[in-house]
């Protein structure tokens, strides 16, 4: 396994929507899962996604309360009305920290590692970093998730 290089902000590749992954059994594709894990925990994140090592995949990773997750091709099939606010970091933002709101909830559907089918109800970190993880393979990064007022004052 290898660490890989963590892609940072303003890098283009950060703002495209990914491919999906159309064979999740490729060793490739499981070398680079078992990468990514390995960049996630030295660099301590709570979860990586593809674009953020530079693969336009539609392929992230997290680990919460020691769980891992291993998410292909993952999309939210349901959020919550109830919203609530916190401090998200990430890892092509070194260093910055924002409160972001997001639904309190979410369901997931995904394939995992193995190319079969799981469904993620959740709340907490896991709802937050999931969200998280998915507008990254959606092309959108934290810092649009800010009202305008409140992000011109966490930037500066």
């Amino acid at each position: 396994m290898a660490k890989l290089p963590i892609i940072t902000y303003p890098n283009p590749i950060l703002r495209q929507v990914t491919q999906p992954v159309l064979d999740v059994k490729k060793p490739i594709l499981q070398k680079l899962i078992k990468d990514m894990l390995e960049t996630m925990e030295q660099n301590n994140g709570v979860g990586l996604a593809a674009p953020q090592i530079g693969q336009s995949l539609r392929l992230c990773v997290i680990r919460v309360e020691e769980i891992t997750y291993i998410l292909v091709n993952p999309r939210v099939t349901y959020s919550s009305r109830k919203k609530e606010t916190d401090i998200e970091g990430c890892l092509s933002f070194p260093e910055k920290f924002i409160a972001i709101q997001r639904p309190e909830q979410v369901r997931v559907k995904a394939l995992n590692e193995l190319g079969m089918e799981v469904t993620l109800k959740t709340k907490g970190l896991l709802a937050r970093a999931l969200q998280h993880e998915i507008d990254h393979l959606d092309g959108i990064v934290f810092i649009e998730r800010v009202n305008k007022s409140k992000k011109i004052k966490s930037l500066v």
